[in-house]
């Protein structure tokens, strides 16, 4: 991920000022412009807001004569990109603000006329909150707009788990809420919308699995050529759990298997390097059976206890008789976003949902030299 000032730093601040100077050529936009100074020491988030702040504090007066100058400013080459976050953020805050029903629709009307050049699913959060019913009334028409970014924006700014977004209570309440914009666009002809949609599938299934199964289902009854890369990506957290209900809309059925690993080459791994490991799969039974062969590693954790986490190996389908010979190299290279810690860890095999065949070892701070 690009560092925050490759995103949100002066340069886009310069940009947004000539913007709007070239539209109120009178303006002075003092805190503006000392916006630009102080966003070193801030995260993405944060620079957004000090931003969406003084453009509130140096665009006074309604929420009509704002939006105009918005707008106004929009026809200015350099108003795209990440500046778009903080202005969009803005228009929310000012409808907000205000109160009333024309400004809030006109606030949902501007999100989505500036959503392609940046998406505005963050500032979209906060009028969901104001009021969820209006809201998706109006996003469920989104689904049928001409444009992908604003299709894309009625999936995405609504997910109930959108990353560097804030949570909408409301949807977190109700998972429901969102299924009829869902229902409208997992059969869309953009893969940028149909991706979003299945990444909203995966947020429901965190919080109501049942629910997002039974709608994997429906879809599954009337497919396009699409639809079952937007259910396998979907419910791809409830198959890494094993969820008995998401095997089956996919086809991963119960079946006759014998299990062999996993397999270690060395009982002591070195933070840094590989853990690598053998098994196999062999079907007992008459059919062919479709199988999904995931890994889990039981990381130590700080404390002391284990967390496991699920990773992806293989789906295939075994003839009867047939064994699937497997292997795989872990790595434990140290990434800014997981952090090892030495101790005795375990691995297993999960075949469609089923683990088995745990095997220990030992990660190591530095290899041995005894």
């Amino acid at each position: 991920m690009p560092f925050a000032d490759e995103l949100i730093g002066a340069p886009a601040v310069s940009a947004l000022t000539a913007a709007l100077r070239s539209v109120s050529p009178g303006a002075r936009l003092p805190r503006l412009s000392a916006a630009g100074t102080a966003l070193a020491p801030l995260a993405l988030r944060e620079r957004s807001d000090l931003i969406r702040d003084a453009l509130l504090a140096d665009l006074p007066g309604d929420y009509a004569s704002f939006a105009r100058t918005v707008r106004a400013a929009a026809g200015a080459p350099a108003f795209t990109g990440w500046l778009i976050w903080p202005v969009t953020s803005a228009v929310a805050a000012k409808a907000i603000d205000e109160g009333g029903v024309d400004a809030f629709d006109d606030a949902l009307a501007l999100l989505a006329e500036l959503t392609p050049r940046l998406t505005s699913e963050f500032a979209l959060r906060a009028l969901l909150g104001q009021d969820l019913g209006r809201a998706l009334a109006t996003i469920l028409l989104w689904t049928r707009s001409e444009s992908a970014d604003v299709r894309r924006l009625a999936s995405e700014g609504t997910r109930p788990l959108l990353p560097w977004a804030v949570r909408v209570p409301g949807i977190l309440a109700e998972p429901k809420a969102t299924l009829p914009i869902l229902d409208a666009l997992y059969r869309d002809e953009s893969e940028y919308v149909r991706r979003s949609v299945a990444n909203h599938l995966n947020d429901i299934s965190r919080r109501d699995p049942e629910l997002v199964v039974a709608t994997a289902s429906e879809w599954m009854a009337a497919p396009d050529d699409n639809t079952a890369r937007v259910v396998r990506h979907g419910l791809r957290t409830l198959v890494k759990q094993g969820h008995p209900g998401a095997l089956e809309v996919l086809g991963f059925t119960s079946a006759h298997l014998d299990v062999t690993g996993p397999l270690l080459t060395s009982g002591t791994v070195v933070i840094g390097e590989t853990l690598s490991f053998t098994g196999s799969v062999r079907n007992l039974g008459q059919e062919p059976a479709r199988l999904v062969i995931d890994y889990v590693v039981h990381h130590v954790k700080a404390n002391g206890t284990l967390t496991a986490k699920t990773f992806k190996l293989t789906t295939r389908t075994v003839e009867p008789g047939e064994t699937y010979e497997l292997s795989r190299a872990h790595s434990f290279r140290v990434l800014t976003t997981r952090r090892y810690h030495p101790g005795r860890h375990a691995v297993e095999l999960q075949v469609n949902g089923v683990r088995s065949g745990r095997a220990e070892f030992t990660l190591v701070a530095v290899a041995d030299e005894g």
